[in-house]
């Protein structure tokens, strides 16, 4: 991956939002995600899929949940630039994991 790469991949807010909530969460289900960002599934899941495809994201089943957590493989950079994002972009996430802490009955990870 390159950072021109990785820079377009994030360019869009959902994907954004996305990826730097599963960052700070470690894994989420896209239920989640849906809850805490306020769109469709089919939108998180379009997005959450050319997020796969850049590399920035793996995805795991575990029965009818799908979840997220950070490739495995995405560079000590990217990781750093996630984390420099998070922190200037703290207020928002603040609202979002907020959210995510709302809802009922989250599934169970691993």
């Amino acid at each position: 991956m390159n950072v021109v790469q990785l820079f377009k991949c994030l360019s869009d807010e959902t994907r954004l939002n996305s990826t730097l909530l599963i960052h700070q969460e470690g894994e989420v289900c896209v239920c989640e995600l849906v809850a805490a960002l306020g769109e469709s599934q089919p939108k998180i899941s379009r997005h959450l899929s050319q997020l796969r495809s850049c590399e920035i994201l793996l995805d795991r089943r575990k029965g009818q949940w799908v979840f997220y957590s950070i490739h495995p493989d995405l560079p000590d950079w990217g990781l750093s630039l996630l984390e420099d994002v998070g922190r200037v972009h703290e207020k928002e996430l603040r609202v979002l994991k907020e959210k995510l802490s709302a809802i009922k009955d989250r599934p169970n990870r691993c």
